[in-house]
């Protein structure tokens, strides 16, 4: 019998409060919005164990058309947990990481609406830079700029 093989990750879930403000921070970081709608009814609470739900979901893209971030604002059920603010070493689905071009330019734009940089940027051997940023609604996001590559 033939083993079932993985064929690619699909996306990554952040739930949000604002879709629209988490849309524009993403988007000025490089991703692209590849669609937005409404998923509700009882099937897609079959799906999430949730029962009858109602979410506005937007799918964003990277530019390499690889990746994408599934980001979801919840209008029914009323969201029951928030652990946006938790730091790195708790438990659970905590952040997400992007490698960029240059890290530096890519920080000024982003602390011009709002992100604020965790700790501090550091370099991992002559690899990469590395940092986490609290983004839109207190998202952990890292970066990491691999070094040598320019």
């Amino acid at each position: 019998m033939t083993k079932n093989k993985l064929l690619r990750m699909d996306n990554v879930g952040i739930v949000v409060e604002s879709l629209d403000e988490t849309i524009l921070f993403f988007a000025e970081l490089g991703l692209k919005l590849e669609g937005r709608t409404r998923v509700e009814g009882e099937w897609a609470g079959r799906v999430t164990g949730l029962g009858t739900q109602s979410v506005e979901i937007a799918m964003m893209v990277t530019p390499d058309g690889h990746s994408r971030l599934e980001i979801s604002q919840f209008l029914t059920p009323p969201v029951v947990s928030d652990h946006r603010n938790a730091p790195v070493n708790a438990l659970g689905y905590l952040r997400v990481m992007f490698t960029v071009e240059d890290i530096d330019e890519l920080l000024d734009r982003l602390r011009k609406i709002g992100a604020e940089l965790v700790g501090e940027v550091v370099q991992y051997e002559s690899s990469y830079r590395l940092c986490y940023i609290r983004g839109p609604e207190g998202l952990l996001i890292g970066l990491a700029e691999q070094l040598g590559t320019k």
